[in-house]
């Protein structure tokens, strides 16, 4: 049985449309996308493509609702009710979330069924803030005046810009706090994993959302552009690679647009001489290998002190070699497919470059010839990495490690540091106060402690060139507000 014949769910029978003023709407063309299953090659389904007019009409519907209809004006109080509702029909149609996700990206079932349990909650989490952020909050003023008010107001119409490996999270971490503040939005999803829109649009219409507050569609690079250069889009929330986010941030710069911006990664772990090698190089080998190493967050440069280089290179390469490949819905598989042919392509052109500057190919560097069909890759380990070699400074987006050796702790975070990304890092160690110097020295969003540890209830984001803004927690909401003083000559009953 093709994955295609069980899990497709009725959601995707609209693919055919878009999602617009509350509506499915008939696109302007008969454009479409072909999204294709990674593991056998085959035809998914075929979503519509939006054009220039399709796109302005989206961004119309939400302006409209902004600025003449009822969302804005609701109380925090009533928006989260949807939060609320969306999150439970979220909850309550995880396995289609799963499903869709395997089949469009080729994320082991078990892993994506295990994480879209989760998804519900982060509308949940959003719901609860109304109850206790400060959207306004009182002063003493300092320029006349009785009270002043220090108002969060929601920032506008937003234009959220959402990659193909975790669509339906990170329309999440977008989508529940810009509801929460009152924003409407444009939705656009990615050519190749666009089925998370079209369950999570049909999930939008059944809880009752006013038309034009939330609109999907999906969209090529040139129709996407125009969602960025819209004067009428008050802000931008991208997700994607670290050169697509330098072209949205021109764009935004241009006339002053909020934009939060959530890049690449090319993230470090430190192996402390007081851990364990074994035991750091299963932690490394499991993580790197969730969706294929197709994680901004991955931990894709290994740094460990030369005396022990060899120790780990032998324990990477062991648990490398050892993971089942296969096809992601059956039990059993521990590594899909990358997602198209492109990224196999991508992936696999890093290969020469890693030989020819000095690296060592240790395990893996070649499409997995046992698979007929599917876009089935080798985890790859290179040993004796120079930092400024390209596989150790681009992203590769695959489950390629590079090994790089180090003569002391300060020469480590030199190197961990020595690129222009900073999304993640985790530190090896026994010592949980050595951990924290090391992690404090690292330029990176996260750093975490013997494990990869995004916290998305916390905060999410990078330094450097890894993005702009934060998404989770608190701090994801605040990039959906603007700050407005108000001093009064008396004190309202209001407040």
């Amino acid at each position: 049985m093709t994955t295609s014949a069980r899990s497709r769910p009725s959601s995707l029978d609209r693919s055919d449309t878009f999602y617009i003023d509350g509506g499915w709407q008939q696109p302007s063309t008969t454009a479409s996308f072909d999204v294709i299953e990674p593991t056998t090659e085959e035809l998914y389904f075929r979503a519509a493509a939006a054009t220039a007019e399709d796109m302005d009409r989206a961004v119309t519907a939400a302006r409209r609702a902004f600025d003449a209809g009822s969302w804005p004006k609701l109380s925090h109080k009533e928006r989260a009710d949807y939060l609320r509702a969306i999150g439970q029909r979220l909850h309550e149609r995880r396995s289609e979330v799963a499903s869709v996700w395997t089949s469009e990206v080729g994320i082991l079932i078990g892993v994506a069924e295990a994480i879209a349990a989760g998804f519900g909650g982060t509308y949940a989490y959003y719901a609860d803030l109304a109850e206790d952020f400060p959207f306004v909050e009182r002063h003493t003023p300092t320029a006349g005046g009785e009270i002043g008010l220090l108002a969060r107001e929601p920032v506008g119409v937003v234009g959220a810009i959402v990659p193909w490996n975790a669509p339906m999270s990170e329309i999440g971490w977008k989508l529940a706090p810009a509801l929460l503040a009152g924003c409407t939005m444009v939705v656009k999803s990615a050519p190749e994993a666009p089925g998370s829109s079209y369950l999570l649009a049909e999930i939008c219409d059944e809880v009752g959302l006013p038309p034009g507050v939330v609109n999907f569609v999906t969209a090529d690079r040139e129709v996407s552009e125009l969602l960025v250069r819209d004067p009428r889009i008050d802000k931008i929330s991208f997700t994607g690679s670290t050169a697509a986010g330098r072209r949205i941030a021109s764009l935004c710069g241009e006339r002053i647009a909020r934009a939060t911006l959530e890049l690449g990664g090319k993230s470090a772990a430190i192996v402390l001489d007081d851990y364990d090698i074994a035991t750091a190089a299963e932690v490394i080998s499991q993580t790197s290998r969730v969706l294929t190493g197709q994680v901004c967050a991955a931990l894709t440069r290994i740094i460990v002190g030369r005396d022990r280089h060899d120790d780990l290179v032998e324990a990477l390469s062991s648990s490398f070699a050892k993971v089942r490949l296969g096809n992601p819905f059956e039990e059993g598989t521990e590594m899909g497919p990358l997602v198209s042919e492109r990224q196999l392509h991508r992936v696999l052109g890093y290969i020469p470059q890693g030989r020819s500057s000095g690296a060592s190919l240790v395990t893996g560097g070649g499409r997995a010839e046992e698979f007929e069909r599917g876009y089935f890759v080798q985890p790859t380990v290179f040993a004796g990495v120079d930092n400024s070699s390209a596989i150790a400074q681009e992203e590769i987006f695959g489950p390629v490690l590079s090994v790089i050796p180090v003569d002391s702790e300060a020469e480590a975070v030199a190197v961990a540091n020595d690129t222009i990304y900073g999304l993640n890092a985790t530190v090896f160690s026994d010592d949980v106060d050595r951990a924290l110097q090391v992690a404090r020295l690292i330029r990176s969003g996260t750093v975490g402690h013997n494990a990869v540890r995004n916290d998305f209830g916390i905060a999410f984001g990078g330094f450097k060139q890894s993005g702009v803004g934060r998404e989770g927690g608190q701090e994801g909401l605040r990039p959906y507000l603007e700050a407005k003083t108000i001093v009064l000559d008396g004190v309202p009953r209001s407040i």
